[in-house]
Formats: structure tokens, sequence, C-alpha cells
């Protein structure tokens, strides 16, 4: 195809491009950073503009807003829906990166910025793939583009926005590029994705700071009993010990557990990339199921009391703590976060008082391997990859997936191409040169296929 060849002749150009974009701080979780949402929603309006679309258009929320594009084809033609995001997750802490979160640079032909795998990169591919086809007259289907701003706070609107535009939205595959593969040498497509519960924990004990040596003692610090009480939550074995938390958990078959332990998984050297003398997790499942298959309950965040410099002996106030729960398919997401919530309020000592307040959560999702978007996928990486990619399960979240499948009834093609080094949600994320243009090549390969189904 032309389109290839164009893809490598503009290769400086979509980089700078994904660099720009990659400069405007779209952290949808601070609200300090709104207007910076709606300048890469805009950002991304103008460039589906310039790439061709018949009409490209911001569509309010109740949140931030959702960008649509759409290009027709001809009526004959199958339609592909490309789902994405532009909003990222907060850069904090900002002193543990090497270089500015939203200064992009390249080193060691990674790109380093917040965002540059999770999802401007990946999103951003599918933008310039639509571009090279577009320029040489390549598109073989219509296309829409419905690329959120919310994605990383749970898409708290997206589904009202779903349910709302279904006929918009009608189309026969989805395509997301928010994913991972195992690596440029073994490639892989998500099948399975798990769900997630979110919830902030608030202890209170006394009605003010205390001096901790004439308290300490004598009355409870919430610190202490917030820990006493989320150590309580995981037992010895890895096991969640909430009542009724496991009991719709889909065990999986020998058989299905032989298939996932095909994959090429070499634990010395994952325990070397992330410094760890060892691995921890539920007994009597290897680490990819632990990651893919099992459902898990996390901290992500735990404060109180005085974090600052030097020393205050206090005894504090109140504590707090962020928990995550990801679930399996048949576990729901809103009968989790009450499981949890009553838990952690019925153990909860006399002498503090318990807050927990839901946030986000999402379902868990299975995608099939014998559909037509699937196999086309599977197409386009032997034809840019050289190799057939192998079916995996993620052990991330995106909860839209289970809702398109409910009102679009559409199942979706995990299309990504980030790697596990790329340390997405962390400091000094990164995205490959490689992988951003290998995506985009795949990209268009994925259209080809899909319309000679």
């Amino acid at each position: 195809m032309k389109s290839i060849d164009y893809i490598l002749a503009n290769k400086q150009r979509f980089l700078d491009e994904l660099f720009d974009l990659l400069r405007i701080p779209s952290v949808s979780a601070d609200s300090k950073f709104d207007s910076d949402v709606r300048r890469a929603a805009e950002f991304i309006k103008e460039k589906f503009e310039s790439a061709g679309v018949d009409k490209a258009e911001i569509c309010e929320t109740k949140g931030h807003p959702v960008v649509y594009a759409e290009k027709h084809v001809g009526d004959h033609l199958p339609t592909v829906l490309v789902y994405g995001h532009y909003d990222v997750q907060p850069a904090d802490p900002y002193e543990l990166w090497d270089s500015p979160p939203f200064e992009p640079v390249i080193k060691n032909d990674k790109i380093y910025a917040r965002g540059a795998c999770d999802d401007k990169g990946q999103m951003y591919m599918h933008v310039k793939a639509f571009e090279a086809m577009m320029a040489n007259d390549e598109l073989p289907c219509n296309v829409k583009f419905m690329i959120e701003g919310e994605e990383e706070v749970g898409s708290e609107n997206l589904g009202e926005f779903v349910k709302a535009n279904k006929e918009k939205l009608k189309a026969d595959v989805i395509v997301i590029s928010d994913t991972g593969i195992i690596s440029n040498d073994c490639p892989s497509m998500t099948v399975g994705l798990r769900g997630l519960s979110y919830l902030e924990v608030e202890v209170v004990g006394p009605n003010r700071d205390l001096h901790s040596g004439m308290y300490g003692g004598a009355v409870g610090n919430p610190i202490n009993t917030l820990c006493d009480m989320i150590s309580s939550l995981i037992d010895d074995k890895g096991h969640i010990t909430i009542p009724g938390f496991y009991d719709k958990v889909l065990e999986l078959t020998t058989v299905e557990r032989e298939a996932m332990a095909k994959a090429p998984f070499d634990l010395e050297e994952y325990k070397k990339e992330l410094d760890i003398a060892d691995v921890k997790g539920e007994d009597g499942f290897s680490t990819l199921e632990r990651i893919g298959i099992r459902p898990t309950l996390d901290v992500n965040g735990i404060w109180g009391g005085y974090t600052g410099e030097g020393a205050k002996t206090v005894l504090p106030s109140k504590a707090y703590a962020k928990i995550s729960t990801r679930l399996v398919p048949n576990q729901n997401s809103d009968e989790i976060t009450a499981l949890v919530k009553n838990h952690i309020e019925s153990i909860a000592p006399a002498h503090v008082k318990v807050k927990v307040t839901p946030h986000h959560g999402g379902e868990a999702a299975v995608i099939p391997t014998d559909s037509d978007g699937f196999r086309a996928a599977s197409k386009a990486f032997v034809q840019a990859w050289g190799k057939e990619p192998i079916p995996m399960r993620d052990g991330g979240s995106i909860p839209i997936v289970a809702l398109f499948q409910d009102v679009l009834e559409l199942d979706s093609v995990m299309l990504g191409f980030g790697l596990d080094e790329d340390a997405i949600h962390s400091p000094n994320e990164s995205y490959g040169v490689f992988n951003y243009m290998k995506g985009i090549e795949t990209i268009t390969w994925f259209y080809k296929y899909f319309a000679e189904k």
C-alpha cells in the first residue's frame, strides 16, 4: 500500500504532532487541569479535520467532552468505530521523573512523557493511520472516532453518551488501542480485561491532632487502626477475606489454564526488571494467572498525620486510604463495592469512626477470538510484524468495553502496542518510537483486511 510509504515519509511530523499533544497536561482527575483537558479535545478535533473526516465535533457531557469524528466512504462498506482517550493520569510525584512529564523527550528510541503510551500515543496512531489512508485514497471502509476525556476517572459520563447516541455510533466492530503486547519480538492481543471497584476510606479518631507523648497509648491512633484494618483484608495465602468476595468468580478450566501457560514468560526476567527478590500473590496461581484471571485488592494510596520534613510528634486525628479491587468475569462492580464498603465499616473498632466513599468502577470483559475483527487484526499483525499475535488476558481495566458489549452489542478488538516497561501510571512513562510507527502501520493493514471480510 502507498499508505505505508506515506507513514515512513512523515515519521518526524507524526512524532512532532504527538509531542504537541503530550505537552498538554490533560489530567482529568484534577480540576486545576480542566482547561488543559478541553485544550486537548480541541487539538484532536482539529487534527481529525485536517486528516480528512467529513465532520468532527466536541460533544459536551456532564464532565469532560467527547471528541467525535466520522468519515463515510460508502453505504455498502463496513464501519469501524475507534475508541480512545485523551486524558492522562496525574504525573505525581514529579520529583521522580528524569525529565518533566509534560515536556516529551526521546531517549534510547523511547518517548518519555505522561500519556506517551496511555493513551495519547496509542490513540494518536489512529489519527495518523486514517490520515495516511485518506492521503493515498486507500481507506476501504467507513470510520467513526469516539475519543473521551474521562477514562482515567472511570469513564464517568461516557456510558450516558453511548446510550444517548446508539444510532450515531452504529458500527460493525470497535477498535481500541489502549493495551499492550508481550514484546516486540512476540506480539499479542488482549482478549480479556478485569473489572474495577475503587473506594476511599476515612478513619477518624480524636477531634483534633494530639501530642503523641501525652496521649499515645491512651487514645487510638487512626493511622495504626487503618493499617490494622487494611492488613486484615488479605490473608497470608494472598486470599481476600471479605465475605462473599469470590462467590461469583468465574473459574477457568484446566485446559484454559494450560493454554495460558503456553505464553512466553520469564519469571526471573520479570523480577529483575522490577528489581524485586520475589513475586507475591494468591497461592495456587502463576504470575500470569494472578494478573489475568484472579481478582485482587490493593491500597493505591495512604496518608495521615505529619509528612513534612523533620519530626512532629503528633497522634493524628484522621487517616485515609484509597483502595481498588480488580475484578474478573461474573463479578459485578457495584456488588463488590457494597461488599468492601460494608466489610470495612463492620470491622472498624469502637475507638474510631469510619467513612467509606465509593468512586468509579466497571465490569470485566472477555473478547471472542473467532470474530471478523479479531481475524483481521491477526492478519494485520502478520503483515506488519511477521508473526501471528498470541491471545492474552490483561490485568488492567477498560470499563467501557463491557458497556460496548451491552449497549452497542459490539465486541472490541484490542489492538494495543504498549510494553510492560513503558511504566504507564508511573513516573517516566514511555512509549517506543518503533511501537508508535509500527502501530500506525498495523492499523492501516487492519482496515484493509477488515474490509475484505
